[in-house]
């Protein structure tokens, strides 16, 4: 893709900050919660594939996207292929794939939907497409992630504290034009699935709010687990919480 940026877990605070204060053109984030290792696939697939073809050629190819004796693996190239073509025709065709796709390429038929529609925009609007992609996905100008709370007694929240996380995480993330999708209470922990703007500086919204909570009782762990790869099961969490070196933490 020539006038994408993709953006991984693995450098996603720093690459934030640098794309907060330096965005020219129209930012596209990915909606869906795809397996980032997925998604890597298909842009490495893309990139060993984006030697010279006949447009003509694959586009003729269209209907073996929807014969069932096609392989997966055709179809993948397929994919690939015709979201590169410039042309709103071939756009079509894949919004049609991807409103009944293989179940193998579910996530290939979104990524190449959406590679389409930026290619078409970049196109007519003549601007760059910044494309950023992480595994649990967006909203809008918001990107999603997954934070944990621990407390500083390593016992679990009281009743009383729990009501003082969601209220005061609420209030300052409202702040913030930030928004809580779910807050979740489990055994010494507490998590939260969030929708946060692409140019907030995610450290030091969670320290105030943290902050704001510790007025009653210093209950809560300055450091806190935050990541947008996936949603972490109970054991993930119990093991990050082990190693506080681990660079998802922050403090």
């Amino acid at each position: 893709m020539n006038s994408d940026e993709y953006i991984d877990d693995s450098n996603l605070f720093d690459k934030l900050n640098e794309i907060s204060n330096n965005i020219s053109g129209k930012l596209n984030i990915l909606d869906e919660q795809i397996d980032i290792n997925i998604q890597m696939e298909y842009f490495d697939y893309s990139k060993k594939t984006s030697e010279k073809f006949d447009n003509k050629n694959v586009i003729d190819d269209k209907n073996k996207l929807f014969d069932k004796e096609t392989s997966i693996e055709e179809k993948k190239k397929l994919l690939i292929q015709l979201a590169s073509i410039d042309d709103v025709k071939v756009y079509r065709i894949l919004e049609k794939y991807s409103k009944n796709p293989d179940k193998e390429l579910r996530e290939w038929s979104i990524l190449s939907l959406l590679e389409s529609r930026m290619l078409l925009e970049g196109s007519l609007l003549n601007e760059n497409q910044i494309f950023v992609s992480t595994g649990l996905g967006g909203k809008n100008s918001k990107l999603r992630y997954f934070i944990v709370l621990f407390p500083t007694n390593d016992t679990d929240f009281t009743d009383g504290q729990k009501k003082i996380i969601t209220k005061e995480f609420e209030f300052t993330l409202k702040q913030h034009d930030a928004e809580i999708e779910k807050i979740k209470f489990s055994e010494h922990f507490s998590t939260i699935l969030s929708l946060i703007p692409l140019k907030i500086a995610i450290r030091d919204v969670f320290k105030k709010a943290i902050s704001n909570c510790n007025e009653f009782g210093n209950f809560i762990k300055r450091d806190f687990l935050i990541t947008n790869t996936k949603i972490l099961n109970n054991d993930e969490i119990n093991n990050f919480n082990k190693d506080k070196n681990n660079k998802n933490f922050l403090a």
